[in-house]
């Protein structure tokens, strides 16, 4: 338990009024539409864009949190540098493609590549990469820490918090309050790096009071644990919110300047937490719980107001991400599933239906979340399970249905999804089954990708076999 002024609770009030405030005071402004439910009418402006990206795209603040203080500055190699860099290889290779193919979503372009199986099977899949589970998890952690409630409790409460106004106003409303995030995010960090630096000192302070390893680019860890975690930062290419974004930017050229313009804000961001993480491991050697590294951090160092600050600043980094993968995941069940499955005439009926499936969608997505938030209570855990088990199955076959040289028929794309998914999944379970001893002393990435690519090989073995049949 922390210790807050009563200026500090009443800031933390005030923030989470004005995040219903706006969702609430934007739901009124909205159209009764598909395209303005699921994607706020596709009008998003650069500024609305990059805002709500940055925002979304760092929720994990309490896990990054947690492995900068335990291995240093290999958390920027690890969750920093991958996603610069495939973060780039989106805005310049398919940012516009995605916005020129007017869809809703991933499953969406699937069915329009390939067929009905493979893009229900990419909405089961995308439906478990966009879990909220570690945000759910590192709010309840937050607002358990806070007020004192045992972690059910603050996980439903934090759940519903994000949940309430989404439910009415859709995508909107969670652009909307992603901006007041992007700001607050920012200026958490802005407040606790100086006072770390005026309490306790420079680079000298650090590098006297960290393990020697902290200061490596590898924070101790083995090279094929960190380079899988630049096969996990794959994950840019079939974030499902980096397409939505993309669907809902007023056009091309707006998506792709909006994700190049995000990477500096990421980049200063990074800078940001992982100096906070270093201060927290070298003032704080001992903490039985690493997760609550900034939050103990905070304690040590801030005085009231500005402690107020700082947690607003995490609770904001948490629940842009948090809010804005409930609705991902709402959309997947009602345009991706039941729209797919029950809903096949583009009617008037089907565009209310799809919205009211969403809405429903919202529930279980948050209350599945729930549950596995509570069964893995470990962030990074979470990130590692769902992207090694995931990111297999949908990586070659999205990226190929983008480029017409790379198109292969729908069986192999299905075969390629589902073989990558389940031998990565297989490879997991028996790892941990094992006591984390890997089949083969491989990470299950690697199996999964291996065949997806080969079933991708097959297909275009099979399509250039039928250009030389008819010539």
């Amino acid at each position: 338990m922390v210790h807050f002024s009563t200026l500090d609770i009443l800031l933390i009030l005030l923030y989470f009024s004005a995040v219903l405030f706006i969702g609430f005071r934007t739901a009124r402004r909205k159209k009764d539409s598909t395209d303005e439910y699921l994607l706020a009418g596709r009008t998003l402006t650069l500024p609305m864009f990059v805002a709500t990206l940055v925002s979304t795209w760092y929720g994990g603040i309490l896990g990054v949190g947690e492995y900068s203080y335990r291995y240093g500055i290999s958390n920027w190699v690890v969750f920093g540098v991958p996603y610069y860099f495939f973060a780039l290889v989106f805005a310049l290779t398919l940012a516009k493609k995605a916005r020129a193919t007017n869809l809703f979503s991933i499953p969406d372009k699937l069915y329009a590549a390939y067929d009905t199986k493979t893009s229900l099977l990419g909405a089961a899949l995308t439906f478990v990469l966009i879990s909220p589970a570690p945000y759910v998890l590192m709010l309840g952690i937050l607002v358990q820490l806070m007020f004192g409630l045992n972690l059910t409790l603050s996980v439903i409460l934090s759940s519903a918090a994000a949940l309430v106004y989404l439910y009415s106003g859709g995508f909107r409303s969670d652009v909307y309050t992603n901006a007041l995030e992007f700001i607050l995010m920012f200026l958490g960090f802005a407040v606790i790096v100086p006072f770390s630096y005026l309490k306790f000192g420079g680079f000298d302070f650090l590098q006297h009071h960290l393990p020697p390893l902290h200061l490596t680019w590898n924070g101790g860890n083995s090279l094929q644990f960190v380079i899988v975690w630049f096969f996990i930062a794959m994950w840019t290419l079939i974030d499902p919110a980096f397409h939505q974004r993309c669907y809902a930017a007023k056009d091309g050229t707006t998506a792709k300047r909006g994700i190049l313009f995000s990477i500096p804000f990421w980049f200063v961001f990074d800078f940001m937490t992982s100096t906070a993480g270093l201060y927290a491991r070298a003032s704080l050697p001992n903490l039985s719980q690493p997760v609550f590294a900034y939050p103990m951090l905070a304690e040590i160092t801030l005085p009231s107001v500005a402690k107020g600050l700082f947690y607003i600043g995490m609770l904001a980094t948490i629940m842009s991400s948090l809010s804005s993968l409930t609705f991902i995941g709402g959309g997947t069940i009602g345009n991706d599933i039941i729209g797919r499955i029950l809903l096949q005439e583009k009617t008037e009926i089907r565009a209310a239906a799809i919205t009211v499936w969403t809405k429903i969608g919202l529930i279980i997505t948050a209350l599945l979340a729930i549950v596995l938030a509570l069964e893995i209570p470990s962030v990074v855990k979470l990130w590692y399970v769902i992207g090694t088990s995931v990111i297999p199955g949908l990586l070659v076959p999205l990226i190929a249905s983008y480029f017409p040289r790379f198109h292969i028929p729908a069986p192999f794309a299905f075969a390629a999804m589902a073989l990558g998914w389940l031998t990565s999944t297989v490879w997991l379970i028996a790892g941990q089954c094992n006591g984390g001893a890997y089949p083969l002393s491989l990470e299950p990435m690697y199996p999964g990708l291996l065949l997806s690519l080969v079933c991708w090989g097959m297909g275009k073995f099979k399509v250039q076999s039928s250009k030389l049949k008819v010539q």
